[in-house]
């Protein structure tokens, strides 16, 4: 999945530039781009699809030439994450009704990479011998209002629970009281099922939905026109409300794999590198004094910078804008956007 816009990386992620074509920990490799190279390891490119905005597909395509073109599929307008799910379930149900998908976000980090696909497999595994709708779940390290939480039944030796509770995105006193208990995991947004069990779950919990996408015909030069059809009919709703919230067949595996969802400059700031002064500052010619705990990126290589006295800041240098602002408000960059957009000069920026 990499629909996403990633606003509150703005100013390095723009619509027409989102953060997963970026490289936003310099590592040289966008985070589609990492995405690929770790599914490509245990699922051969033919199967690899993915799915963006219409106005993205041809970024894809200069990001992931190995892909098919036929692979990398349109969606007429953003619909959250059901739609997507449901899209992409019936595409490969019309080529193998038997297939196991996993659905990944395009955008987040994982640097255990070996047990990822440890866990996958694992996953797999479950999906073709079971009716499971089957998460990965992280241990949570703080009280987030950002992710999903998933209550577990724990049992004695499993590698894998039933879930008793499904919960997105909940408000902070929520998100505490889940913490204290210790039986919660966050939803890392990446679901293993077999085709079967989603669409039989779609038909069940969002039966509107169900009936729009079976009525086009998949992989055929009607697919397209279908698709930009029904698109406007179908509801705009995450696969966790509509489905996951609700089924009875959902499915944990609990796994330490290094992740981060990078939703925040914060979160990268957690994961990037950093000098001696605690700055991951990822740009050349950059001078710091008496500076402590900054994310600093200068986009323009030929331009230097001085930073002096500042503490636990965001500094960020496009083109087009800058931002400066303490690491504490990244959750206020949403805010920032919507006063630029209220301003001539916000629009020429945006």
């Amino acid at each position: 999945m990499a629909g996403g816009i990633g606003s509150r990386f703005w100013p390095l992620s723009t619509q027409k530039y989102p953060k997963q074509f970026q490289d936003i920990l310099g590592t040289g490799r966008t985070m589609i781009q990492q995405t690929y190279d770790r599914i490509s390891q245990i699922v051969p490119a033919e199967n690899i699809y993915v799915i963006t905005n219409s106005e993205y597909v041809s970024l894809t395509e200069q990001q992931l030439p190995e892909l098919d073109l036929a692979n990398i599929v349109g969606e007429p307008m953003m619909k959250n994450t059901a739609a997507c799910n449901i899209y992409m379930a019936n595409k490969i149900a019309a080529k193998n009704p038997n297939a196991n998908m996993i659905v990944l976000p395009a955008d987040h980090l994982i640097l255990k990479e070996k047990t990822f696909l440890e866990k996958v497999e694992l996953a797999f595994s479950l999906a073709s011998q079971n009716d499971f709708l089957i998460t990965l779940g992280i241990t949570p390290t703080r009280p987030d209002t950002g992710f999903g939480y998933i209550q577990f039944l724990e049992t004695e030796n499993s590698d894998y629970f039933k879930v008793k509770t499904f919960t997105e995105k909940p408000d902070l006193e929520i998100a505490e009281s889940f913490l204290e208990s210790g039986d919660f995991l966050w939803n890392a947004g990446i679901f293993i099922w077999n085709t079967k069990s989603i669409l039989a779950a779609f038909e069940e919990y969002l039966q509107d939905m169900s009936q729009q996408f079976i009525s086009c015909e998949y992989n055929t030069d009607e697919e397209a026109t279908c698709i930009e059809t029904i698109y406007p009919k179908v509801a705009k709703i995450s696969i966790d409300n509509g489905i996951l919230e609700k089924a009875q067949n959902v499915y944990v595996i609990p796994a330490d794999l290094g992740w981060s969802d990078l939703g925040t400059w914060t979160s990268v700031f957690e994961n990037s590198k950093k000098d001696e002064n605690k700055n991951a500052i990822q740009s050349k010619n950059v001078l710091t004094y008496h500076t402590q705990g900054n994310i600093i990126q200068i986009k323009n290589k030929n331009k230097a910078a001085i930073i002096d006295g500042l503490k636990d800041y965001i500094i960020v240098d496009t083109d087009k804008a800058l931002l400066i602002c303490p690491r504490k408000n990244d959750q206020r960059i949403k805010e920032y956007i919507h006063d630029l957009k209220s301003t001539k000069k916000g629009d020429k920026f945006l």
